[in-house]
């Protein structure tokens, strides 16, 4: 499975993520109309530990890191493998209602993915 695409919700509050594989490794993109490089997180999961690590570099003036951080930990701990999650969500005056609504889709969308995508659990 290399190029799965889905999309979540309309107009400015629209969030699509695709993905790719790099060899066994999982890489998602996370972005709207505006796409960028926002912040970039890594989520690694720990079998003998049994937990889920995840570390993010977020650009300046960037607030993306939340959207990657937690998608990135959540993918990682269901699929118990590495994940690099790239987002990208960029919207002028976003109100805080857009922001849960970008936040509720991206969540969404992370779990649609597993849950279409059996070969990641």
């Amino acid at each position: 499975m290399n190029g799965y695409e889905l999309t979540k919700g309309e107009g400015r509050t629209k969030v699509n993520l695709s993905t790719h594989y790099m060899g066994n490794d999982l890489v998602l993109f996370i972005y709207n109309d505006n796409a960028h490089i926002g912040a970039v997180a890594v989520g690694e999961y720990d079998h003998k530990e049994q937990r889920t690590s995840t570390s993010v570099i977020t650009r300046l003036g960037h607030k993306d890191d939340a959207i990657a951080q937690e998608v990135a930990h959540l993918i990682a701990r269901q699929t118990k493998g590495p994940v690099c999650v790239i987002a990208g969500i960029h919207i002028d005056g976003a109100t805080e209602s857009e922001i849960n609504k970008i936040l509720d889709s991206a969540r969404a969308l992370a779990n649609e993915f597993i849950s279409k995508n059996p070969e990641v659990r």
